[in-house]
């Protein structure tokens, strides 16, 4: 089953930017394929909104960037797992393999 990674995040996020030097790389050498779903997109946001609002409602609780790893998000998805906020490359990869395995 191929998993996908969801950043959902802002241009307005310092934190989101500085992450976006090694998250999608990290994703795919792990396997998975990225996919960069920032707010300010309204057609790739609109596309996994969904998504997001079945894991936050009313969008409170999310961390700058939030992370879901996904099965199947252009049609019936599940969320595996997720993670939330700023973190460096090394804790980044780590994490995201203990949740893929």
């Amino acid at each position: 089953m191929k998993l996908s990674v969801l950043k959902f995040s802002s241009e307005d996020c310092g934190t989101c930017h500085r992450m976006s030097h090694y998250d999608e790389k990290v994703t795919v050498e792990l396997g998975c394929d990225f996919i960069n779903v920032k707010l300010q997109d309204t057609q790739v946001y609109r596309k996994y909104r969904k998504i997001l609002l079945s894991q936050y409602p009313n969008k409170e609780g999310m961390g700058w960037p939030t992370y879901l790893l996904v099965s199947n998000p252009d049609d019936d998805f599940a969320i595996i797992g997720e993670l939330r906020g700023g973190m460096s490359k090394g804790d980044f990869r780590t994490k995201l393999k203990a949740i893929i395995n």
